[in-house]
């Protein structure tokens, strides 16, 4: 389906409904900005946000162009595996996240999570893991650009090119108006309809297949699908259940030590409701996350193998009355603005509070945020234009942060064990393999050797290795650091070497062991 499928009335009645959207959305964001007096209230939202707020940003922040629009097409295309990055994995972050990581880290009153890398390991790492995490959002902040300029293709035959430029103006525009506040009280409006348009064209599509009767079409579907669409694993062959097990582990692993949703742990008012809001965050982004699933089977059924791109908006236009249609794409317009905004924040804040401002500690931090903001929009749109297939895009952009943070922020916080060198030795490994991989398109752990000399059960994605190669360097300098601090003493000199979790994971006279701080 391309756009001249679209009558010029629908059109008009989307392109009028968008842009009243978009100025709703606007007038929040002005709105809310006479709650900013601080680089804290821009970054966090003053640390204010109830259980309302926050796990409706964190769950309108995961619904984004991932799952409303790239894991449909590649359900419909090759079938349920491949749901296995997200939502399957990325809802298993956020219940992780919630039993494991949001209490301790509330309590340190961090802005972000290279704050915390400087408070248990010094100002080396703390660089280091912010030029790590950076640069990582920009591929996930493109593949929302992408996946809006494709729906404004499809109904407006807008060239993709301006698309994306429009997106990028929108989306950065609002962010830069009200910092996490405009965030927060625009992911609440977006989730609201994200949720009412994914249940009326599920219900509808379903209906349809079963002649009226969605629990008849639910069957239907299934009958008529193969089975290898139906299995929520590949297990097609050993090399394809590994590639998998590596879409799921950067799901489930990669966006921890993620800025975007630190970002709202950090923006609760109180460490219970950072650890309920994951919680109830992840247990409804499982269950809704279902919902474009079953929509990518029906594509499948529907729509040719050849088809390209935008399966939801061609389901809204195929099943939906026209009215109904225009509340669905803006409803899926809403879900894809509220990722991009809060991806562009995230990596703004690490850049102004973890680099600039360390390199200018007297500029204002607000002015300095709101430059950063317009740095990553630009930063993310030259990637969107680069090419990349959305997919991929979000691929590259979890795995960063996994293979180069995961490992030193959990033994960080969990364990006395390590200090600067360590840590900076991990992050650099785990970055430069990962990076080397990519460069050289090797799908498997240096892939011409292992073809040539390892079996077939051990050739696996580099993914895996890779992070087995950080946490060995990590315990392995761990070890060895006593012995050469002394060559590196004024490489690391601005954090201790064996800080105490206790100490630093706590404040204001909290004396709590990690094993008692998720309880």
């Amino acid at each position: 389906m391309d756009s001249t499928a679209v009558s010029w009335e629908l059109k008009w009645l989307l392109g009028g409904t968008i842009v009243l959207y978009v100025i709703v959305i606007y007038g929040m964001s002005i709105w809310v900005r006479g709650r900013i007096r601080t680089a804290e209230d821009y970054v966090v939202a003053g640390r204010r946000l109830p259980l309302s707020l926050a796990w409706a940003t964190i769950l309108a922040t995961w619904f984004g162009a991932c799952t409303m629009l790239t894991v449909t097409d590649e359900v419909a295309k090759e079938g349920l595996h491949r749901a296995a990055m997200d939502p399957f994995g990325a809802s298993v972050c956020l219940l992780l996240a919630g039993f494991f990581f949001a209490r301790p880290l509330w309590r340190m009153k961090l802005l972000t999570v290279s704050d915390f890398f400087a408070r248990r390991f010094g100002r080396v790492p703390e660089i280091v893991s912010a030029l790590i995490m950076t640069p990582s959002y920009f591929g996930w902040i493109a593949a929302q650009f992408v996946g809006v300029a494709g729906m404004l293709h499809l109904f407006f035959g807008l060239p993709m090119v301006w698309g994306i430029c429009l997106t990028a103006a929108v989306g950065t525009g609002y962010t830069l108006l009200g910092g996490m506040w405009s965030v927060t009280i625009t992911d609440a409006l977006q989730i609201a309809l994200v949720i009412g348009g994914l249940l009326i064209l599920t219900g509808q599509a379903l209906c349809q297949l079963g002649q009226g009767s969605w629990s008849a079409g639910m069957f239907h579907l299934w009958d008529q699908l193969p089975v290898e669409a139906r299995l929520p694993i590949d297990i097609s062959s050993l090399h394809a259940f590994y590639l998998w097990l590596n879409a799921f582990f950067i799901g489930a692993l990669g966006n921890i030590p993620g800025q975007d949703l630190m970002q709202r742990i950090f923006s609760s008012k109180s460490e219970r409701v950072a650890q309920q809001a994951c919680i109830l965050a992840g247990l409804l982004y499982l269950i809704l996350g279902m919902l474009p699933i079953l929509l990518g089977l029906v594509a499948k059924l529907v729509f040719p193998e050849d088809f390209k791109r935008a399966v939801l908006p061609a389901l809204a236009h195929l099943f939906l009355h026209p009215v109904f249609a225009v509340i669905f794409v803006v409803a899926l317009l809403s879900a894809v603005l509220s990722t991009i905004d809060s991806a562009i924040l995230s990596p703004a804040t690490v850049l102004a509070e973890n680099i600039v401002l360390r390199v200018r500690p007297r500029w204002s931090g607000l002015w300095v945020n709101h430059c950063t903001v317009l740095l990553v929009g630009a930063a993310s749109l030259a990637t969107a234009l680069a090419g990349e297939t959305m997919y991929q895009l979000l691929e590259d952009a979890y795995e960063i942060t996994f293979v180069g943070l995961f490992i030193p922020l959990c033994l960080g916080l969990w364990s006395r064990r390590g200090g600067p060198i360590a840590a900076t030795v991990a992050m650099l490994l785990g970055s430069v393999l990962w990076l080397v991989h990519y460069a050289m398109d090797w799908q498997v752990f240096f892939q011409p050797w292992a073809q040539g000399y390892l079996p077939d059960w051990l050739q696996l994605p580099s993914t895996i290795p890779v992070i087995l190669a950080s946490l060995t360097a990590y315990y392995l300098f761990s070890s060895l650091e006593p012995r050469v601090s002394f060559v590196l003493s004024g490489f690391a000199s601005s954090g201790p070497s064996e800080p105490s979790v206790v100490d630093s994971a706590c404040q204001n006279g909290h004396k709590l062991l990690p094993a008692q701080s998720i309880e």
